[in-house]
């Protein structure tokens, strides 16, 4: 009987290529969000440094899923742009919501606070990217 080569992982949950970009690139743009935010929290309410942050990793963010996340998208560079800025406002909505609970309301340590709202915002803005912003 030959010999049959068994993968650890079932193919299901292997990782794609576009999927471990999109973690590459969401983590450099999560490291810029937050290194901007620690730089700017102590003049600043953290609320606003969040969003200051927020603005730092956009470009970041955008220029890294469209040229290695989603580089086979079949939309165009204005497509692209117009829909990743809502996907990205839509998420920022949702990681300021966030943020401001768990440090306003539940008085969690504020870089805590923004590692959790960047993590929800992320599943957020992947679902949106890959099946909205990026379409293939």
């Amino acid at each position: 009987m030959p010999e049959q080569q068994v993968n650890a992982v079932p193919a299901p949950l292997r990782p794609s290529r576009s999927g471990l970009w999109f973690l590459i690139v969401g983590a450099t743009a999560s490291l810029t969000h937050m290194a901007v935010f620690t730089l700017l929290r102590g003049v600043m309410w953290p609320e606003v440094a969040n969003a200051c942050g927020f603005f730092a990793a956009f470009g970041v963010s955008f220029g890294g899923h469209r040229t290695l996340s989603f580089k086979d998208t079949q939309t165009t560079l204005a497509q692209s742009l117009g829909r990743f800025a809502l996907t990205a406002l839509g998420s920022f909505a949702c990681n300021e919501l966030v943020f401001t609970v768990l440090l306003r309301i539940a008085h969690w340590p504020d870089w805590l606070a923004l590692g959790c709202a960047l993590a929800i915002a992320a599943v957020q803005t992947f679902v949106l990217s890959r099946y909205w912003a990026f379409k293939r």
